[in-house]
């Protein structure tokens, strides 16, 4: 069983804890304040265990050229890419604001930090854990330095190889024993045949000692559950107020029903996980009772005989007796009463 440390305060991930949801609402705000308001108080209304946007420092994040370029794309808010991304991303003081309105109504918030100037400011505002996106994952002077800081991380692994992983978990390893891989193909929205959900149990087996989970960017939820299933203990979706706005990731992203039926669906599928030891359970006791066979007499048998296979036969009987299991366990053994045809055969009435 993958290791388990405490993600949030009070909130421990891996093991036998439920799967820790992430509602992702990204930059899907529009820019809005309250909107993003909206959207926190949405994923507490749903069930979902934390809020998460995402935070740049736009200068440190993106090369003078790249922010010039023009935007045409129509989910551009503005002119340039420059001018697309600031529209997009709130100051500091927002982000206390929206931190604070988190902690008001109860729901963990946290960001991506998507550059080392992000990461500072984050940890500057005590986020209970590092989100390390997917184009992130493979930036080896961001991990170290975000390892160092000591806080829980979340590192995707979009666009990555297993080799890829491997290095990421030697470089925050040896600073930091506190992190999930999330499973993630970054595609939007994601054809389900990219999915590859059973590389969770493949992460399970190269990283046993730090928990897995999944991030998704599919449309609806049946592959989120199965993946919950699988093994994940963290699960992020991006979440939107309305698929049909502007943005590219609103298309991959599940509405408030969805989201709540989501949050439902994981939280049944962990309960029908229940045990890995078979055997009958006190549920099933009535249905026992009515149809569980027992070993009996396929014929009338007499006190002392010894008992052959062809003497007996499988029924259900009344009272219980012989598991049929044990049939085999009955040949060549005494029989210590007289019985009738479909007598039921116990124990008791065994010699040896």
């Amino acid at each position: 069983m993958s290791a388990e440390f405490e993600l949030c305060p009070g909130r421990k991930i891996g093991g036998s804890n439920p799967c820790f949801i992430i509602a992702e609402i990204g930059q899907n705000h529009q820019g809005d304040i309250e909107i993003a308001k909206k959207m926190i108080r949405m994923a507490k209304d749903c069930g979902a265990d934390c809020a998460k946007f995402q935070k740049s420092e736009i200068e440190h994040r993106f090369t003078k050229h790249a922010l010039e370029r023009p935007y045409t794309s129509p989910h551009a808010w503005g002119p340039t890419y420059g001018a697309h991304k600031h529209h997009l991303e709130f100051s500091h003081q927002q982000y206390r604001e929206l931190q604070q309105y988190a902690n008001d109504i109860g729901i963990f918030f946290t960001a991506s930090g998507m550059d080392e100037m992000a990461v500072e400011f984050l940890h500057e505002i005590n986020v209970p854990f590092f989100k390390v996106a997917s184009a992130d994952t493979n930036n080896i002077p961001y991990l170290d330095k975000t390892a160092k800081k000591g806080c829980p991380m979340v590192i995707s692994s979009g666009m990555q190889s297993m080799e890829t992983m491997h290095c990421v978990y030697q470089t925050v390893k040896k600073h930091n024993p506190n992190f999930t891989f999330l499973q993630c193909t970054s595609a939007y929205p994601l054809p389900i045949e990219h999915v590859n959900l059973s590389l969770i149990p493949e992460f399970q087996k190269e990283f046993p000692d730090i928990p897995i989970g999944y991030s998704g960017h599919e449309t609806g939820i049946h592959v989120s559950v199965a993946a919950v299933a699988l093994g994940a203990k963290v699960l992020e979706r991006h979440v939107t107020l309305d698929k049909t706005w502007k943005g590219s990731d609103h298309a991959a992203s599940l509405e408030p029903a969805e989201l709540a039926e989501l949050v439902r669906a994981i939280r049944t599928a962990e309960m029908a996980m229940g045990s890995p030891i078979k055997q009958m359970l006190p549920c099933e006791a009535s249905c026992h009772s009515k149809l569980g066979k027992s070993v009996v007499a396929r014929k009338p048998l007499q006190k002392g005989e010894i008992l052959t296979l062809d003497m007996l036969t499988v029924k259900v009987a009344e009272p219980h007796g012989v598991r049929p299991e044990n049939i085999f366990k009955l040949v060549g053994k005494k029989i210590k009463v007289d019985l009738e045809k479909d007598a039921t055969i116990t124990d008791a009435m065994i010699n040896g």
